[in-house]
């Protein structure tokens, strides 16, 4: 259970640190009015930040399906 807590967090960090390097590059993109490359960026982050929220989404239905029992 530690190690599976632990693998969660080194995972939702790295979503995180993705999630910057993401934003970073989508306002040098804007800056720079490259049009398409904006819509890509946001295309990818989005795609991360629901990756970031799922996690999230299955522990609390694991933690309910334990308090339904």
């Amino acid at each position: 259970m530690i190690a599976q807590h632990y693998n969660s967090i080194h995972v939702e960090n790295n979503l995180l640190k993705q999630i910057k390097i993401k934003e970073n590059q989508l306002k040098i993109a804007q800056e720079s009015n490259m049009l398409y490359v904006v819509e890509a960026l946001q295309n990818e982050l989005l795609e991360l930040q629901c990756q970031l929220s799922e996690p999230q989404d299955l522990e609390i239905q694991a933690l309910m399906s334990l308090l339904d029992d």
